[in-house]
């Protein structure tokens, strides 16, 4: 009797220690639980950087010379902070924004161009003639985006201060050119009681 008294009082105290709620949020609410880089970060960076790209003079220059839209790839965002951050999110975010802008001809990525032409030479074979796309006929970028993810940490007696610092060039394929650059600038103040570092 002891022993089913006992066991049936540890498993209360299991089930009341461990609850947990749920709530569903809208996905463009702002919430930052660690201080780390998160989706709300990506999605402002890059819907600043994308506003900052489409009204500078280079796309302007672009248009009155050559009648037309500049074609835009992304290239590689690498990752320079402390911290493991997907840029993968992010650089889907800043081509989201790209697209959306109406402003540039945008082109797929590395990843997605292989499969793509993996695709085209497969029609070759197997598509008929009026309907299979002619290889060698991709539409090549003017200017292609990179960027880097830094950031500095400093932390003294339960308080950090989280310092991200976001920066991107647009380069012409053709001359190197670097055309526009920016950079934005995310800071964090996380405070915890001693206990929890």
């Amino acid at each position: 009797m002891k022993y089913l008294c006992f066991i049936v009082a540890s498993f209360l105290l299991i089930g009341c220690s461990s609850s947990r709620q749920v709530s569903r949020v809208s996905t463009d609410t702002d919430i930052d639980l660690s201080g780390k880089w998160n989706d709300t970060d990506s999605r402002l960076v890059a819907q600043q950087m994308v506003s900052s790209l489409t009204t500078k003079p280079w796309l302007e220059d672009f248009v009155s010379r050559n009648s037309k839209k500049p074609t835009v790839i992304v290239g590689t965002v690498r990752n320079l902070s402390s911290e493991h951050i997907q840029t993968d999110a992010f650089i889907d975010d800043i081509e989201r924004e790209l697209v959306n802008s109406g402003k540039v001809t945008f082109v797929a990525g590395k990843k997605e161009r292989q499969e793509v032409r993996e695709e085209r030479l497969n029609q070759q074979s197997n598509a008929t003639e009026e309907t299979a796309k002619k290889l060698a006929a991709e539409t090549g970028a003017d200017y292609m985006l990179q960027g880097s993810i830094k950031d500095i940490v400093d932390r003294v007696e339960g308080k950090e201060v989280k310092f991200y610092q976001v920066d991107m060039v647009l380069i012409d394929l053709q001359s190197n050119e670097k055309v526009w650059m920016d950079t934005k600038k995310i800071k964090k103040v996380i405070e915890r009681s001693s206990t929890s570092w």
